[in-house]
């Protein structure tokens, strides 16, 4: 068995600490800026290319914006809504630790269609962009996960386990390590070759990633240890699962939707 002896702090300047998870937020969003630059080309071949392009620069900085406020309310609200509703001040201190990927994701798609409507441009565009890239910052921030010692799996006897010691001595499944090669590797194959193909409407990569995203978490719930404070909903469900059902609900209604009004056009 391994045992996990990962420091969460790469730097340590004293005063100032640079962490893993940190790093795995700012590399996230620069391979993002910088590789769904290539994804808008592929989506828009026409004169529109260049406005797409020079506004996709400036929706970085609403992207920052909804992923933060989206991925902090979303924990506070679905997590653990009330600790922070008697301990107000602790909602601020993200440095505590804390962050929803479901309530980050309703604050990209906000801060995306705001943003688009803002500057009149097809948000759909910008949906499948970030659906496409959005793989690597969550294949970066479930590495980061692992090195913490975080969202670590349930007891195992497989030689693979990895023993986080302060937790306990007994080996657990690195989870965290499972959903970066499912939500972050596998996803992104898929979608980028499917978006590569140019046989879809704007709009569908997007709807592609709730369904898949949302199966590949439920795949890696059933491994990873449910937070402490809540345990499982129905079963084997944990919040993460829950939400991730949610998702895929939502996308094969909208799906179907696109589906049906493109065959009547």
């Amino acid at each position: 068995m391994i045992v996990h002896n990962f420091d969460p702090v790469l730097i340590d300047f004293g005063i100032v600490q640079i962490r893993w998870y940190s790093l795995a937020y700012v590399l996230g969003i620069l391979a993002g800026w910088w590789y769904g630059r290539s994804i808008i080309r592929k989506q828009i071949q026409d004169t529109s290319q260049k406005n797409y392009l020079e506004n996709f620069d400036d929706l970085i900085g609403y992207l920052i914006i909804g992923v933060v406020l989206g991925g902090r309310l979303g924990y506070v609200f679905f997590y653990n809504p009330v600790f922070y509703f008697e301990n107000i001040l602790e909602i601020f201190k993200l440095w505590k630790g804390g962050m929803s990927f479901h309530g980050g994701l309703v604050g990209v798609i906000l801060s995306t269609y705001i943003f688009a409507k803002i500057k009149d441009l097809n948000y759909k565009v910008y949906f499948d962009t970030i659906s496409c890239v959005a793989p690597i910052g969550i294949f970066l921030g479930r590495i980061a996960n692992f090195i913490n010692g975080e969202l670590y799996g349930i007891h195992t006897e497989r030689t693979w386990g990895i023993i986080f010691p302060k937790v306990d001595g007994m080996p657990r499944h690195p989870s965290q390590i499972y959903e970066a090669l499912l939500e972050g590797v596998v996803l992104f194959v898929i979608l980028n070759f499917l978006i590569g193909k140019k046989i879809f409407n704007h709009g569908t990569i997007s709807l592609l990633f709730l369904i898949l995203y949302g199966m590949f978490r439920i795949i890696s719930e059933q491994f990873r240890q449910p937070d402490e404070h809540i345990g499982y909903i129905f079963g084997h469900l944990s919040v993460g699962s829950m939400l991730s059902v949610l998702m895929i609900i939502l996308g094969v209604l909208f799906l179907s939707r696109f589906i049906f009004n493109e065959k009547n056009k």
